[in-house]
C-alpha cells in the first residue's frame, strides 16, 4: 500500500525567468503544535516557484486547494506574469506538493507559514489569491495581518464552516486504499491507480488531480501528500477560525455558478469580515474556475487590479 513521502527539489540557481526553491523557515517535527491549547503554530519550509517581474507593484501570490499543488496554477501564473508584468508566486501548502510535512493542518498554521515566508521573499504587501482551502488560508492571513495583503481574491470559498463534505472523505480514503505492486513504472502505476480510484471517484478531472500526487521517491511509489494528517484533521480543513476584526482592503469573491461553496446565506459573514468585498459569478463554472474557465478567471483578476 502506498504511503506519503517527504520529498523536495534542490534550489535552482541557473538563469531564467523563474526559480523553484524553498523558504528558510524552520521545519516542523512531530512535536510541533497541533493548533490547540493556544500554542503558536510552528512554520514549515515551503516549496515555491517565483516568476520574475516588476518589483515595484505588488506581486500576485497563488494558494492552491486541498489535494492540489503550486503546479495547478502553472499556465495561469505564466500568462498573468506576461500580461501584468508583475512577479507571480505559486507555493505548495504544508503537507502538499514538495513542501515539508507536519502533523498540524490548521488554518492558523498555514497562515503562519505565509506570515514568515512572504516577507523573506520581499513580497509584501501582495495580491493574495486563494482557491478553496487556499482561499480560507488567504482570508485568514488577510484578517490576521492586513498589512501583508494589498488586496485579496478568493476563488470559490466562504469564511464559514462546512459541517460535512462526503466527497473529501471519500477521496482521501480512496487514495489511502490504493494498492500498487512493487517495481511498477510510474506511468503504469498511475493507470492502475486511476482504475482503482474510478470505482469511487467518477470525476475524471478530480482523478487526474489526485494522480499528480503519485510520485517516485527513493525507488518507491508514494503519495507526496500527507494523507494521514489530512484524514485526521478534516474537521479543521472544513472549518474556519472565528474572527472579529475585518480586513479593510479591496476584496473579490470569484464564485462558480454551479458551485455550492459560496451560498447567499454566507453573504452576511462575508460582508462583516470583508466590508469592501465585490461578488462576481463566472457563468457555467464550478469549483475549479481557474481550470475550467482560465480566460474568465484571468480577466477577473486583471480587472480587479486596475
Amino acid at each position: 500500500m502506498l504511503c506519503w513521502a517527504r520529498t523536495w527539489r534542490l534550489p535552482q540557481r541557473g538563469l531564467g525567468l523563474s526559480r523553484t526553491s524553498f523558504s528558510t523557515v524552520p521545519v516542523a517535527h512531530s512535536s510541533s503544535s497541533s493548533g490547540q491549547g493556544g500554542a503558536d503554530p510552528r512554520p514549515v519550509r515551503l516549496s515555491y516557484k517565483l516568476l520574475d517581474g516588476d518589483a515595484v507593484r505588488p506581486a500576485l501570490v497563488f494558494l492552491h486547494g486541498l489535494l492540489g499543488s503550486k503546479n495547478n496554477f502553472n499556465s495561469v501564473a505564466k500568462a498573468l506574469a506576461q500580461h501584468t508584468g508583475r512577479r507571480v508566486l505559486t507555493v505548495d501548502a504544508r503537507n502538499h506538493g514538495d513542501s515539508f510535512h507536519s502533523p498540524d493542518m490548521s488554518y492558523e498554521a498555514m497562515s503562519q507559514d505565509l506570515q514568515d515566508f512572504l516577507p523573506q521573499l520581499g513580497l509584501v504587501p501582495c495580491v493574495l489569491i486563494g482557491h478553496s482551502m487556499g482561499g480560507k488560508t488567504a482570508m485568514l492571513l488577510a484578517l490576521q495581518r492586513p498589512e501583508l495583503v494589498e488586496r485579496l481574491i478568493v476563488e470559490d470559498m466562504s469564511p464559514v464552516e462546512f459541517t460535512s463534505d462526503p466527497n473529501i472523505h471519500t477521496y482521501i480514503a480512496a487514495m489511502r486504499a490504493i494498492d500498487i505492486p512493487d517495481k511498477v513504472p510510474l506511468s503504469h502505476a498511475r493507470k492502475l491507480a486511476d482504475e482503482q480510484l474510478s470505482r469511487v471517484v467518477q470525476d475524471i478531472n478530480m482523478r487526474k488531480l489526485m494522480l499528480t500526487n503519485l510520485v517516485e521517491a527513493d525507488g518507491r511509489l508514494v503519495w507526496r501528500l500527507n494523507l494521514d494528517t489530512m484524514a485526521k484533521h478534516l474537521d479543521k480543513i472544513l472549518a474556519f477560525p472565528p474572527q472579529q476584526e475585518p480586513f479593510p482592503g479591496p476584496t473579490l469573491f470569484l464564485c462558480g455558478e454551479h458551485s455550492k461553496y459560496v451560498h447567499p446565506s454566507h453573504y452576511p459573514e462575508i460582508r462583516r469580515l470583508f466590508p469592501q468585498a465585490q461578488m462576481q459569478t463566472v457563468p457555467n463554472s464550478g469549483h475549479w474556475i481557474h481550470a475550467s474557465h482560465p480566460q474568465e478567471f484571468m480577466a477577473a483578476i486583471r480587472d480587479f487590479l486596475v
